[in-house]
């Protein structure tokens, strides 16, 4: 069941927005105004975020954005009646991953959230796993405050594995993130994962670094393999 948070101020609308989501066989929650949902948010796992950009005590936007920097990648569906593309610039800049404009269609809402549930936002300004950090905007990776260092190459792969984590990423959806559809040869690949493995191993953090034969690699606190 697609678990959703509705920030939303009028109470009214609200009320219609979570009978209809939960006619949808989702799992709604629901703040009242942009503190009350950013505590929800940072405190409970949702899979999308429903939320209006004009909040009482913290708008939207400041909100998206604090989640964002924050290491949190729920997606987020701003609700605005503001509809020029100025306003969705603002939204998109601030974190946000779909846009809907007041008034709207309750199946066009419910569509949205349908094709955002299940992904993860890469508007986030910093990933976590563990004690590894990465700083999204400076492009800095950190293990218990030691500095990483790190080719463009490894940077892109450590970042698609930490978004991903702990899922195990294959083989083709790393050579994708680094290369496109033209990766050169197999050989190359593993030779970027030693280099990620033995920077890792500098900062005592070559224990994240899963290998699962067969299948892929996956960031993960615990040993690796």
């Amino acid at each position: 069941m697609t678990r959703v948070l509705l920030i939303e101020d009028d109470r009214d609308l609200a009320e219609t927005l979570l009978q209809l989501m939960q006619l949808a066989q989702m799992q709604p929650d629901y703040a009242s105004n942009g503190k009350a949902g950013l505590n929800l948010a940072q405190n409970n796992t949702y899979d999308v975020l429903v939320v209006d950009i004009g909040l009482p005590q913290l708008d939207g936007l400041a909100l998206c954005r604090q989640l964002r920097i924050d290491g949190i990648d729920t997606p987020v569906l701003f609700l605005t009646a503001y509809r020029s593309i100025d306003n969705k610039l603002q939204g998109f800049d601030a974190g946000g991953d779909d846009y809907l404009a007041k008034p709207f269609d309750n199946r066009e809402l419910i569509a949205r959230i349908n094709a955002l549930s299940g992904r993860r936002s890469n508007q986030v300004k910093r990933v976590i796993v563990g004690d590894l950090n990465m700083d999204c905007q400076n492009l800095k990776v950190t293990y218990q405050n030691t500095t990483l260092e790190l080719s463009p190459t490894c940077y892109t792969l450590l970042e698609t594995l930490m978004r991903a984590s702990p899922s195990v990423v294959n083989r083709l959806t790393l050579e994708n993130a680094l290369w496109g559809d033209e990766p050169p040869n197999s050989n190359v690949l593993k030779a970027h994962i030693c280099n990620l493995r033995r920077e890792l191993t500098r900062v005592n953090a070559a224990a994240l670094l899963h290998t699962l034969l067969g299948k892929g690699w996956a960031l993960r606190a615990g040993k690796s393999t």
